[in-house]
């Protein structure tokens, strides 16, 4: 029988796949947020590769989706990562997905796609849900510019340390925190960025307890302080430092440093984002500074 999938009870084909890796984002909490072009990956191809297989056949039976499963995990990530370059070679498809989200961020995977690079192995991405953006654009704090920074660090002064490069960015970072650990968190962000930073705590998100608790650091702190017990995943989103007006000499120190490191064009626009400065005035200082040299 040809693969396929069902939803709503109406059967769908799934089209035939070249051999390849097959990155697969799948939803972060409500089962309905999945493309298309996902589940007719998922249900042609030959192998899915899964953080948890338990978890992810919860997802695959939602849309009537058989095909061998197989765990792939930080712990087996060498052993079973060269069985499925090896059967990819061979002519096979591969899926691979984590327990929720896209795969790779935050999740295991990193090795597999490298090692598949390096082997001339075809990596086709499938996005979709992702829960650092999902958390952001719900967050109401500026999305023009922002950085994912993982998740946050148990102990307080390595907290307070992954904090500091909040502190004079104007670029929004977001975080992952655990339930049990956001209000020394926040506290430690209250100590190290000050009380009046916009922030936000998003939970649950996609599923039927979303939230968004938004305030400054210090009223989050506060908030998540007062409470018995707090549940859910988190995204912990902060926004950037207010632009400071830099000086013509300070502007040209941070580029100076950043040419040592970057390409024209990528250092004017790191120093823009720590300016707030333009970046073509900003990317001219640059090209001066170099002599008028290659960007």
């Amino acid at each position: 029988m040809a693969p396929s999938f069902t939803i709503r009870s109406q059967v769908f084909s799934a089209p035939a796949l070249p051999p390849a890796l097959y990155l697969v984002s799948t939803p972060i909490g409500n089962l309905g947020d999945i493309t298309i072009r996902a589940l007719e990956t998922l249900a042609a191809c030959d192998v899915i590769a899964c953080e948890d297989t338990r978890t992810s056949g919860v997802l695959l039976s939602r849309y009537g989706i058989d095909r061998p499963k197989i765990s792939y995990t930080e712990h087996n990530a060498d052993a079973r990562g060269a069985e499925l370059l090896r059967r990819i070679e061979s002519g096979e498809s591969v899926a691979l997905i984590s327990d929720a989200g896209t795969p790779l961020v935050s999740d295991p995977g990193f090795r597999l796609v490298r090692e598949a690079a390096e082997h001339g192995i075809t990596v086709v991405p499938i996005p979709g849900a992702n829960a650092p953006v999902t958390g952001l654009v719900g967050s109401g704090l500026s999305a023009a510019s922002f950085c994912f920074a993982g998740f946050l660090p148990p102990k307080s002064k390595a907290r307070q340390k992954a904090f500091e490069q909040c502190l004079n960015t104007s670029t929004t970072t977001l975080f992952f925190e655990a339930p049990t650990r956001i209000a020394s968190a926040l506290k430690d962000a209250v100590a190290t960025l000050g009380e009046d930073r916009p922030a936000c705590v998003a939970r649950e998100l996609t599923k039927m307890h979303e939230t968004f608790h938004r305030g400054t650091l210090a009223e989050l702190a506060d908030e998540f302080a007062a409470m018995e017990r707090v549940r859910g995943e988190i995204v912990l989103i902060i926004e950037g430092a207010e632009a400071q007006e830099a000086s013509g000499a300070d502007i040209d120190e941070l580029l100076i440093e950043a040419l040592a490191t970057m390409k024209t064009k990528d250092a004017a626009n790191h120093v823009a984002a720590q300016t707030g400065q333009s970046k073509q005035e900003i990317y001219r200082r640059a090209l001066a500074l170099k002599g008028g040299g290659d960007a």
